[in-house]
């Protein structure tokens, strides 16, 4: 009972990240329609923003994690003016190289200025607590009430604020929006930067747990997709649900059978789900 509820917690852990992670990349594609390939490389920029700030720099973790945020956002936004805006209206191929080409130059740019090596940053909270006979370690257990709180706050800029609205009127309909004298482009502009700002909170909790590495970015913007997919293509409700249900799989499968293949139960799941309801959890068949 006790090895369960061990990767249970574990389990939460990893879909804490997995769903801050997927519910920006969620974000993105309900607004341009376009899956932004880089958001992964943006998450492993996050850390190592992260790490730059607070270990370079000596300004400490949460002080690095106030500057890996903004910096990551302002990210964002250039991604948006200088990448994908000018692609607006070409054919979606050339939005996918472009988000290939990007995800290349930042994955090079984190060997360039900190090489290959694994870097870790310090554990701000090493303690350890005893509970039902799981160790729950601080650090993991503020990934995920960092998770829930991000997902509260955001459900509540979406839902209460008219820049949350607009954002949500441009994902419905683009066009209709702009007939409404909605600034599309300044609204995409915001949710690429809060997209990568998502991805550096995501970074900075769990940073601490594990080392940073250049390629850190891939598998979890491929395992990103995934939670996206599963959850049903811009559903928000289902970026979040895909994401603790993904890492639940892999904590328990991990647990019970072997953590080398962690990675092939999250895909075996995608596989599994979709051939029973091919349009995802919260999808819609459209008609």
């Amino acid at each position: 009972m006790e090895l369960f509820l061990q990767q249970v917690f574990n389990g939460i852990m990893f879909g804490s990240t997995y769903a801050i992670v997927a519910l920006g990349l969620t974000l993105v594609m309900g607004i341009l329609n376009i899956p932004n390939f880089a958001h992964g490389h943006l998450y492993m920029l996050g850390g190592y923003l992260l790490y730059y700030f607070g270990v370079t720099m000596g300004l400490g973790y949460w002080f690095g994690l106030i500057f890996s945020v903004i910096c990551l956002g302002l990210v964002g936004v250039l991604m948006e003016r200088f990448i994908y805006r000018p692609l607006n209206n070409q054919p979606h191929i050339n939005a996918f190289i472009a988000a290939i080409g990007a995800l290349l130059f930042l994955e090079a740019l984190a060997l360039v200025v900190w090489g290959p090596q694994g870097l870790r940053v310090p554990n701000p909270h090493p303690q350890i607590v005893h509970f039902l006979g799981m160790t729950i370690g601080i650090q993991r257990l503020l990934v995920i009430m960092g998770a829930v709180a991000l997902i509260m706050a955001l459900h509540l800029f979406m839902k209460k604020t008219i820049m949350g609205t607009t954002i949500e009127a441009v994902a419905q309909n683009r066009e209709g929006a702009m007939l409404t004298g909605i600034n599309v482009n300044r609204v995409s502009a915001m949710t690429f930067a809060i997209s990568a700002a998502t991805a550096a909170v995501a970074a900075s909790l769990i940073s601490p747990i594990f080392m940073l590495s250049p390629a850190m970015g891939a598998i979890l913007g491929m395992k990103a997709f995934v939670i996206v997919i599963l959850g049903g293509m811009g559903s928000i409700p289902g970026a979040i649900l895909g994401g603790y249900i993904l890492g639940l799989i892999e904590a328990l499968g991990g647990g019970y059978i072997s953590a080398a293949y962690k990675d092939v139960f999250a895909f075996g799941a995608l596989i599994l789900i979709l051939s029973i309801k091919p349009t995802g959890l919260f999808g819609k068949r459209e008609v």
